[in-house]
């Protein structure tokens, strides 16, 4: 068995991913750390596991007796962590926060994008889980920069979830100002625009135009969906080949003819891709549920590869009815 450890217990992604790994055939959590919670049960902070699981959180850090180590931690945490502490040699890190998303000579984390760094992930010892609207994105765009067709500017707009803004309440994210509502936000400067340039670049090196990306907060609990308007003089049907080409390996990712909507991902670690062509513009739907493909379905993802086991396992999750 993976003995697993967390860091950052109390917010919706940390409750995600021990929800995952609670039914995980070859996972035991060894402890979940939450200086805030220390001493109460799990299921007190996260009620939807009552009846799954009678851990505790716990302000202590046996990292000597864990195989992986997951941070769900607030952005800076996570390096002042790596900085401050000497992790046994041989423990995996899987990091959900941005910390070492961007590649720097003084890190080897590898950016944890199965469908882009599989053989990498492999190999890897520490994995820095993509962005949430910065996976979404690149599922879209991975195939056009395999196949060097990026030339221009790619127009993105893309709403998400109120999950999206953590647990914590703040002012956009109560459900009296959200409800009925719609909203943008870091309108050109969205922090994840960087890591998606980064992916585009490892593909096309030559792609050096902007991402116009809009995010928009959405009056709906979890998911994102993003349209992309790219200009692109390849006919639909090679189109379609070329992304079906790309994903063939890839459990998780479906390009589908037929229109998208939230439904058909949220609870689920899919992302779904649909593409029409207007002209010479290239419109592509992309959608994942936040939580898991943007967040915690990921990093199980990517723990499965780390350990050598198949990469659905545990997560061969469906989508409801309604």
């Amino acid at each position: 068995m993976i003995k697993a450890g967390i860091i950052g217990g109390a917010g919706y992604t940390a409750g995600e991913l021990l929800r995952l790994l609670v039914n995980h055939p070859e996972v035991e959590i060894t402890f979940v750390n939450s200086t805030s919670n220390a001493g109460n049960p799990i299921v007190n902070v996260h009620e939807g596991l009552i009846g799954d699981t009678d851990l505790v959180f716990t302000d202590q850090l046996p990292l000597d007796e864990i195989d992986v180590l997951f941070f769900c931690t607030a952005h800076g945490d996570t390096k002042k962590f790596m900085e401050s502490h000497t992790l046994p040699t041989g423990l995996k890190v899987v990091d959900l926060s941005m910390d070492y998303r961007l590649a720097a000579p003084e890190h080897d984390f590898v950016y944890g994008l199965p469908e882009l760094n599989k053989e990498r992930i492999k190999s890897a010892k520490h994995i820095a889980n993509p962005g949430c609207f910065a996976t979404c994105i690149q599922l879209a765009l991975l195939p056009l920069a395999k196949n060097q067709l990026l030339h221009e500017n790619v127009m993105v707009n893309a709403i998400t979830g109120s999950t999206g803004a953590g647990v914590k309440p703040g002012a956009t994210s109560h459900f009296s100002w959200r409800n009925n509502n719609l909203s943008i936000y870091k309108p050109f400067a969205h922090q994840h625009v960087p890591e998606i340039k980064q992916s585009l670049r490892q593909l096309q090196c030559s792609f050096n135009s902007d991402i116009d990306f809009i995010p928009y907060r959405g009056d709906f609990a979890r998911g994102i969906l993003a349209t992309l308007v790219v200009n692109c003089k390849a006919n639909a049907d090679s189109l379609y080949q070329m992304f079906n080409d790309y994903y063939a390996e890839d459990p998780f990712v479906h390009v589908t003819e037929s229109n998208l909507d939230l439904k058909q991902v949220v609870n689920t670690n899919k992302c779904l891709i649909h593409i029409e062509k207007h002209e010479d513009k290239l419109l592509i739907v992309s959608c994942i549920d936040n939580l898991l493909k943007g967040a915690s379905g990921q990093a199980v993802q990517n723990m499965n590869l780390l350990f050598g086991l198949d990469e659905t396992t545990g997560l061969k999750l469906k989508p409801s009815a309604f």
